[in-house]
């Protein structure tokens, strides 16, 4: 008996020594405190600064709402507002009638193949929406494009089709997020019960109207999920609307926005751009207040009854061919065909129609004309950035989980409201919260603008939603008396995590590195805004080039990235296959 009592005694001894000197939990609040401050500023000095006029940082500079009446009082910003609004909602019309059929096709029908499909589906998320954006302005711009041109020379036609439009634009972006909404409704229709289509089917209806009437009513919450994400995302892009309407003078708000900041016939208008920011910042706040309305009556649709699920695939017979050979040709118009022409482009002195001549001038010659240097240092800080943003993003992410899902903190589902900002608002006005900061905040302490670690504090900023949904989604399933184990065994609380939490989390972790890891080498949104010949990034490298008029050049760099891409990407369809984190 007394032996018991001095071994609880010395458990507790052990305990009560690890206590006091675990600062652990205080690190973690201080890592969680720290970025919260940082996510909250860069909203802040864009609120701040849309009230100050004249020349920011000089004595002529005033607080005034004189921003306000200059951009809702100039005609040219409601251009700019019906062309982002043409443009987003082409952009989400276009993504739901490719992404939401193939997601039906692989989630309820006996489509053969399905895993290479979702494989296809999530590579095409990743590549860079600029480099598809380059293929469609050399195939359909009204003066050089190759349709065009052809139609041209073969009928008299000319300018027939204008990608520099904003319904072109919108389709090449929808292109792109197809994919998205692939995924997203993929899961509807993956937890949908048929139990209401085998009656409707009983009761004597045709495939269209139990499709019509049964299966898109129930998935219509999760469709308008994924609709007010993908437009919210068109509302606020910046690649395609950059690569194809920039130089063609068709600007949305986000391109507008850079315009203000790099205006070729005045100095930088700070004020217009914190202004434009807020504007942002008020559409998305409406969409998120939508999404959230839309939430509070998804429990009519409920239908999932636990066992009484079981999934029911309709057989496609002889349409397999068919429908194979449509899933071919949106595969192609999104990735292969524009490919194909960037391709096309980097080895021609000067673009021009496939012939014999042209095939007879093709060659490698402008690769080895490349600003190789400019390439090397802009693909050098990509890759440090492409190292340490998902290593310090997944870093606090833990932080950010541990404080809300484990400690005892008073408010502390707050932090996961902060950490959740960066996915609700759009990342470009973080870049400019970013930037106002450098210039006009810090600047004289830390001087940070033009550096790499600007960039990575941006990055950071605009991937800790995805993080943190990762980390909390991995903590919730590990039960709190594996951590207790530990503690009870003396162990501190950084302990615990790094022998305990950090292994269980291991596949997470690593699927979430790869992808944050992806996103950064193609970010080209925070980097346009925060680069200098400095820090410049590989996409950045590549804009820059197509922006002073050097398209070959931009798109044979462009190819030199997406080969860079292809190892990276194979190797995270390796490990989500082998961690069973990618669905299909």
């Amino acid at each position: 008996m007394a032996s018991s009592h001095a071994e609880t005694a010395d458990v507790a001894t052990r305990a009560t020594s690890r206590a006091r000197i675990d600062i652990w939990p205080g690190a973690f609040f201080a890592a969680v405190i720290g970025a919260s401050i940082v996510i909250l500023s860069l909203l802040a000095i864009v609120i701040a600064l849309s009230f100050r006029t004249g020349s920011l940082g000089a004595s002529d500079a005033a607080w005034s709402l004189a921003n306000y009446p200059a951009i809702f009082l100039d005609s040219f910003t409601y251009r700019v507002l019906a062309n982002t609004i043409g443009f987003a909602v082409t952009s989400l019309l276009v993504a739901l009638f490719f992404g939401v059929p193939i997601a039906w096709l692989v989630e309820r029908s006996d489509l053969p193949a399905k895993p290479l499909l979702f494989t296809l589906m999530a590579i095409g998320l990743l590549l860079p929406g600029f480099g598809s954006a380059m293929g469609w302005l050399f195939l359909m711009h009204p003066r050089i494009g190759l349709v065009n041109v052809w139609l041209q020379q073969h009928f008299g036609i000319g300018g027939v089709f204008n990608i520099a439009s904003v319904v072109g634009m919108g389709w090449v972006q929808g292109l792109s997020l197809a994919p998205l909404a692939f995924i997203m409704t993929a899961a509807v229709f993956r937890a949908t019960d048929p139990a209401l289509e085998e009656a409707a089917q009983i009761a004597g209806a045709t495939f269209g109207k139990r499709l019509w009437r049964v299966t898109l009513p129930l998935a219509w919450p999760g469709v308008l999920a994924a609709g007010i994400y993908i437009f919210t995302i068109g509302f606020a892009a910046f690649d395609v609307p950059a690569i194809i309407g920039w130089s063609n003078r068709v600007f949305t708000f986000s391109t507008y926005l850079v315009l203000q900041l790099s205006p070729t016939d005045a100095l930088p208008r700070y004020g217009n751009a914190a202004t434009l920011s807020v504007l942002l910042l008020g559409f998305a706040g409406f969409f998120s207040w939508w999404y959230a309305k839309m939430q509070k009556g998804a429990h009519r649709y409920q239908v999932v009854r636990g066992k009484a699920y079981r999934p029911q695939l309709v057989a496609l017979g002889w349409l397999k061919a068919p429908v194979w050979g449509l899933i071919g040709l949106y595969l192609t118009l999104s990735a292969l065909l524009p490919l194909l022409v960037v391709i096309w482009a980097s080895l021609l002195p000067y673009f021009q129609l496939p012939s014999a001549t042209a095939f007879a001038s093709a060659s490698f010659a402008r690769y080895s004309g490349l600003p190789w240097d400019l390439i090397t240092d802009g693909l050098t800080n990509t890759l440090i950035l492409m190292v340490l943003t998902p290593t310090l993003t997944l870093a606090l992410a833990v932080c950010f989980s541990w404080v809300v899902l484990r400690s005892r903190l008073p408010g502390r589902s707050w932090f996961d409201f902060v950490a959740f900002l960066p996915h609700a608002m759009p990342n470009i006005v973080f870049g400019i919260g970013a930037l106002l900061i450098a210039l006009f905040v810090v600047q004289r302490f830390v001087p940070a603008y033009g550096t790499l670690w600007l960039l990575l504090v941006a990055f950071i900023v605009g991937r800790i939603s995805y993080a943190t949904r990762m980390t909390n989604t991995g903590l919730i399933q590990i039960h709190k008396e594996l951590e207790e184990s530990g503690e009870v065994g003396g162990a501190t609380t950084g302990s615990v995590i790094m022998k305990i939490v950090v292994p269980l989390l291991a596949p997470t972790l690593l699927n979430a590195w790869l992808w944050i890891a992806l996103l950064t080498f193609r970010e080209l949104t925070l980097a346009v805004l925060l680069t200098t010949r400095d820090n410049m990034t590989l996409p950045v490298v590549i804009w820059s080039l197509w922006l002073g008029g050097g398209l070959g050049d931009a798109a044979a760099v462009a190819l030199v990235m997406l080969c860079g891409m292809i190892p990276i990407i194979a190797l995270y369809w390796l490990v989500a296959r082998k961690t069973g984190l990618r669905a299909g």
